[in-house]
């Protein structure tokens, strides 16, 4: 019972590694684009506040460049693609 299980769950795993690595992959770059624009939105943000000397402004900036950093949107994004790779491999273990 438990092969013939395995013999019906084995497309699902396979398209569900191949998703992962996909997503793995794009997580990957948009990490790197969106590290590279938060130092430009931090750079602006300090010279919104010292040059211009808006602080309202400077804080918004700062707080996108904060939210699109490595620990923002991209973790939130490596926590679900684990949450997908543990699932995975619960149904690959069975």
């Amino acid at each position: 019972m438990r092969i013939l299980l395995k013999i019906l769950l084995f497309p699902i795993t396979l398209i569900l590694t191949v998703i992962l690595l996909i997503c793995e992959f794009i997580c990957l770059f948009g990490t790197m684009l969106l590290s590279i624009l938060a130092l430009l939105l931090f750079i602006l943000a300090l010279g919104i506040l010292i040059i211009l000397g808006e602080t309202q402004e400077g804080i918004k900036t700062l707080v996108l460049a904060c939210i699109i950093s490595p620990y923002g949107v991209p973790m939130l994004v490596a926590w679900l693609i684990s949450i997908i790779r543990e699932v995975n491999e619960g149904l690959k273990s069975i």
